[in-house]
């Protein structure tokens, strides 16, 4: 049985107040064996203060050993299985830049590359360029592809090296079941789109072609010559966030794909006056809004954008530029406040990892573990032991005493 339908049938309408932080990627690996972590190295005093008086753990987010992407990861902690619950990165992004998808469209999620000699992969993410130069790029396919072979291509800015690529049906549906173009590391050449099944055919050949006729567009640009698509996905449905929990739910968070998440589970959406991910924007806007919901959503991306570049010292860095802003939140005093991940994207590997995620759930209601830190290690000494990701919720919930006994 889906756990989702029992935890609607227990869920009940108070007025306490939840806040899930979610750091993206925080958690890490040591750069040599024995060393610190990122958070182990971090010096964050206000979590660490805030362990000492919290219930710690890990969590898995799909499963042993199975790397999750930000979207199962994100599903999984709002308490929808993954493994049941599929979406593609692409339908999440383009909901999230507010673009309706309609039945039979396929929405792709796309990176911007560095090609080199003999269309070499030399960085993934084409050295991450500015929203600016993102757009002007976007321009320039979209008057170099405005169809293939008539069926319409709409492509749109996401953010930095990412780009959305909406394909419209016409009278037939099209289909995503289709393998990656992106490699997922340098040194190779891009791949060649295949379908999955017959259905997917015609989006597999309108992937290849785009991407053929986006390098003969590109192909002057310096760095920006290439493009890779992985996260093809048709119009999901899931069951209503407020339906199954009973909550009137919020989403801060800057990056499209997020806001598209929270969007299609049925969260609303918040504006955020927010520069280059900083907190400082998402915390007034979580200030503006405190009175008007009871679950707030909380997502802070560099922790992973750092993770994702090798950059240990960087990811160290928005680590504690966290910690520093965590104050401003405490005042708020959230009768629940959750500080996880969605996966872990350590520094070592530059890129995510199937590492369990370390977990924090401060409230009147929690037991307290009296840990010296918020790292892995603590974490793993936590008694909430190692958890799946749908466990949180209905422990979040059962901390803010908003779920009913379950039987007689």
């Amino acid at each position: 049985m889906d756990l989702l339908n029992v935890v609607q049938g227990l869920s009940k309408k108070t007025d306490s107040k939840i806040v899930m932080v979610v750091l993206d990627g925080v958690g890490g690996l040591p750069l040599e064996r024995g060393g610190d972590t990122e958070l182990a190295a971090a010096k964050t005093p206000n979590l660490d203060a805030l362990a000492v008086d919290s219930q710690l753990g890990l969590v898995e987010l799909v499963g042993a050993g199975i790397t999750p992407g930000s979207g199962p990861g994100h599903l999984s902690l709002f308490g929808y299985d993954p493994l049941n619950y599929v979406v593609g990165r692409g339908a999440l992004s383009a909901v999230g830049i507010g673009v309706k998808l309609n039945a039979g469209d396929v929405a792709v999620r796309g990176n911007f590359a560095t090609l080199g000699a003999g269309r070499t992969v030399e960085d993934r993410r084409a050295g991450r360029p500015s929203d600016e130069k993102n757009a002007e790029i976007v321009a320039r396919l979209r008057a170099a592809i405005p169809d293939i072979d008539g069926t319409p291509v709409e492509i749109y800015t996401e953010s930095e090296h990412r780009f959305v690529v909406v394909f419209r049906a016409g009278r037939e549906p099209l289909g995503a079941n289709i393998s990656d173009v992106d490699p997922q590391v340098t040194g190779e050449t891009p791949r060649l789109a295949v379908a999955g099944d017959p259905a997917s055919q015609k989006t597999a050949n309108l992937i290849n072609a785009f991407v053929e006729r986006a390098e003969q567009t590109l192909a002057g640009e310096p760095q920006v010559n290439g493009v890779l698509f992985r996260g093809y996905s048709d119009v999901p449905h899931f069951p209503s966030f407020s339906d199954v929990y009973k909550l009137n739910a919020a989403c801060i968070a800057a990056y499209p794909m997020y806001k598209g998440l929270a969007s299609l589970v049925g969260m609303t959406v918040l504006e955020v006056d927010s520069v280059e991910d900083a907190p400082e924007g998402k915390l007034a806007a979580l200030r503006a809004h405190w009175d008007e919901y009871d679950f707030f959503y909380f997502h802070v991306k560099k922790t992973d954008s750092t993770g994702e570049d090798g950059n240990f010292a960087a990811k160290v860095g928005k680590i504690e530029a966290f910690d520093a802003l965590l104050p401003e939140l405490l005042a708020l005093r959230p009768d629940v406040l959750c500080i996880v991940g969605d996966h872990s994207t350590p520094s070592k590997l530059a890129s995510h990892s199937w590492h369990p995620v370390p977990v924090l759930i401060h409230a009147e209601h929690s037991r307290r573990d009296q840990a010296s830190r918020f790292t892995e290690e603590e974490a793993g000494r936590g008694s909430l032991g190692l958890r799946r990701g749908t466990d949180l919720m209905p422990l979040l919930m059962a901390n803010a005493l908003k779920l009913n006994k379950y039987g007689a």
